[in-house]
């Protein structure tokens, strides 16, 4: 009985890996502002854009280290909706309903600044952060309950299938027939893989690197491979025994990728686009379109969206208010929401391509939106629990 108190479950490790992730994130964010408003500034730009082969470093990290990253991404909701926290309905409507709110209303917000060609970023913030969250989190300590941790990390899982999906309907063009049927079929074969009871990782893995090179060159973003790789890894189910002592191929994978995406992948991510030369800006970039739109999106759009949403959903009797938190508490979580970083900026990308001025402009927006997001909502938690101390 001790034993499966003393091991803890997949979504304990998942929060407490995102939670020092995040802070690892913060300081490869500050370091990629640092040198790019630096000297040396110029020369790290064009180290990123030297070319490495068929791809740029840029691109090796942005479509190559982040497949990684969607890879993780993909195991994690697939595991969190067969044998997770969104395993039923009543786990999933609450997060599910949140995370709607969070991605319609900041996009509302986004394009009543924004109209003409700007008007495709309107998903940058749409998206949240989950490792800069929990970061911000876990130096909260105790003020926030275990059920707010894993209503937001449940919460950022949605969002990130939302974000994924919005990557692969709004943001592919120019599609290679011949390259998207060599895709599909690598992803026929990885399926069948997992009805013949295949559950050896590396057969998987060499054909979902193919899956990788067809997705590039099929005008799908690579990155989205990940997530097609993820869906078809063989999971066993565990509602009866602790996570930690399943053996399915998509627990290894799970555990193998978790540090090394975690505090790799992502703060390299990090380095490279974060390094925004603000000083080196026009005047205009701070208050532009772009920037106000994303800044507002993630600050305001993200709160009214999430804490907005849970509150009718809650008054309305559709769902619970998670274990042991208030209103405040709630309203604060729904702050940290704003942070949207990782995948932010990586749909910034996406939205303006060829447009370094908008590139920059949207994050800026990123990064003050989800930086003032982060403060209110330590200012709020930290109040909250003095609140409840107090009662």
């Amino acid at each position: 009985m001790n034993h499966a108190h003393s091991r803890p479950s997949a979504i304990r490790r998942f929060l407490h890996a995102q939670s020092s992730a995040g802070l690892v994130l913060m300081a490869a964010a500050v370091v990629a502002l640092g040198i790019a408003n630096s000297p040396i500034g110029p020369g790290y730009a064009k180290m990123l854009h030297t070319d490495f082969g068929p791809l740029s470093l840029e691109h090796w990290i942005n479509d190559g280290l982040m497949a990684l990253f969607f890879l993780l991404v993909g195991l994690e909701i697939k595991r969190e909706v067969l044998d997770g926290q969104l395993s039923t309905w009543p786990r999933r409507i609450l997060p599910g309903i949140a995370a709607t709110g969070g991605m319609i209303v900041p996009a509302l917000i986004y394009l009543a600044f924004n109209r003409g060609p700007t008007a495709a970023g309107w998903a940058i913030p749409a998206a949240t952060d989950i490792a800069f969250a929990l970061g911000v989190i876990a130096l909260l300590g105790n003020r926030v309950p275990a059920s707010l941790r894993i209503f937001l990390a449940a919460l950022a899982i949605i969002d990130d299938l939302g974000a994924v999906a919005v990557i692969a309907l709004f943001y592919t063009t120019g599609l290679s027939l011949p390259d998207l049927a060599g895709a599909v079929a690598a992803l026929v074969v990885l399926i069948g893989l997992n009805r013949f009871g295949v559950r050896r990782l590396e057969p998987y893995m060499l054909i979902g690197l193919v899956l990788w090179v067809l997705v590039l060159r099929s005008g799908i973003h690579a990155t989205l491979a990940g997530v097609m790789l993820a869906f078809t890894i063989p999971m066993d189910r565990t509602p009866s025994r602790s996570d930690c002592d399943s053996i399915s191929p998509l627990h290894k994978l799970e555990h193998l990728l978790h540090l090394p995406v975690a505090f790799l992948v992502v703060p390299i991510f990090g380095l490279a686009n974060a390094a925004v030369p603000v000083l080196g800006l026009p005047p205009g970039a701070l208050i532009a379109p772009v920037t106000l739109g994303v800044g507002a999106g993630l600050l305001i759009g993200k709160i009214v969206g999430v804490f907005g949403f849970t509150t009718i959903a809650v008054r309305l009797g559709l769902a619970d208010m998670p274990a042991h938190a208030g209103q405040l508490q709630m309203f604060g979580v729904a702050c940290l929401c704003g942070i949207g970083f990782t995948m932010s900026i990586f749909i910034t990308l996406l939205a303006f391509p060829g447009s370094p001025l908008l590139q920059a402009e949207a994050k800026i927006g990123v990064l003050m939106g989800s930086l003032l997001a982060g403060l209110l909502g330590c200012v709020i938690l930290h109040q909250a629990r003095r609140d409840t101390c107090t009662v």
